[in-house]
């Protein structure tokens, strides 16, 4: 099995077992409230790491602020079908509580989000105050890509070298074979199965759903794809002997993909004769829009349009316990490593 994580430590020395550490969770974010939409969109557009509009730097924010008004009307219905807002900051507090809980130390765990509140500046500004010295940052993307992992890491860098030069941290970047993450994965995928009748379970063909990216970005070099299929490989290996598919969803614009997409897929099992279909989440361990409404309401109505009338959706990882606990144990062991 490869390396399942690699570190980058900031700020010379090792981390010390004995100053005060904390743990921050990085995540997207989403928006609070159906008025949110709009500028948690111009938020995300403007990020040239996750889209690089044409024109280059200087019309990156014109073309954002043309996108997010042009893109806010559909957007917002979409919300207002899972509730109005985004839930993926009250699940990642939640995790952090969680993991605080099971951390058992003194470890205050803080959360920060990329395109909406709580954002770097404020919480690395909280954690001055609070005379954090050294910390652990784990993004929630177990498969490192340079558009979400690696945007994530430059805007915590960035606001801690201007806000709080003097904390020492350690990044750990990539975790998708770490074992008791798979082993949580798939405890989810045995729930979702369960929701099938019994005599159809070992038959359901499983679609594993990865966000899409562009496959130029694959192209240059970009390890997202390869750590997919790697956690697929181990999630199946623990599964044992079960039909299955990639597909990749969340794809816009008009450059060349990552294929096959999920309506790709779901046009050939139907054509196959498939009647029945689970979809596992794989690049989201939390709930949000790209599980709630483009898979539980997109996904769902086209598979019932193409004649596939079992459909379901295994459940995110989100405050489980054995996902805590995987969590919880890769902080520790990483920790124990960098101050040996």
């Amino acid at each position: 099995m490869s390396e399942p994580f690699t570190v980058k430590t900031v700020h010379a020395g090792p981390l010390q077992a004995d100053r005060q550490t904390a743990v921050v969770l990085l995540n997207m974010g989403g928006p609070d409230s159906l008025e949110a939409v709009e500028p948690y969109l111009f938020n995300l557009f403007s990020d040239r790491r996750l889209i690089s509009l044409p024109g280059g730097p200087l019309l990156q924010r014109p073309l954002a602020r043309f996108l997010s008004r042009r893109r806010a009307v559909k957007a917002r219905e979409n919300y207002r079908q899972i509730g109005g807002k985004s839930p993926l900051l009250e699940w990642t507090e939640r995790q952090a509580d969680c993991l605080a809980k099971a951390l058992a130390s003194d470890w205050p765990v803080y959360v920060i989000m990329r395109y909406w509140q709580p954002r770097a500046k404020e919480v690395i500004w909280r954690m001055h105050k609070d005379s954090v010295q050294q910390a652990l940052v784990l993004p929630l993307y177990p498969q490192y890509a340079e558009a979400t992992t690696g945007s994530g890491i430059a805007d915590f860098t960035h606001a801690a070298a201007i806000l709080s030069p003097e904390l020492t941290y350690a990044v750990i970047d990539r975790w998708y074979d770490w074992a008791p993450y798979l082993d949580a994965l798939t405890a989810r995928v045995v729930e979702g199965l369960e929701a099938f009748p019994a005599g159809m379970r070992e038959t359901v063909p499983i679609l594993f759903s990865a966000h899409s990216l562009p496959q130029k970005v694959i192209d240059r070099g970009d390890p997202y794809l390869g750590q997919t299929l790697a956690t697929v490989r181990g999630v199946m290996q623990r599964l044992g002997k079960h039909p299955w598919q990639v597909g990749f969803q969340s794809r816009s614009g008009p450059v060349k993909w990552l294929k096959p997409t999920i309506d790709e897929v779901l046009k050939t099992l139907a054509s196959e004769g498939h009647k029945a279909v689970l979809m596992v989440p794989l690049s989201f361990v939390s709930d949000h829009i790209e599980t709630l409404h483009e898979i539980d309401v997109v996904y769902r109505r086209t598979a019932k349009n193409l004649g596939i009338v079992h459909f379901a959706r295994s459940p995110s990882l989100n405050d489980h316990p054995d996902f805590i606990h995987a969590l919880a144990a890769l902080l520790q062991r990483r920790f124990a490593d960098l101050c040996e």
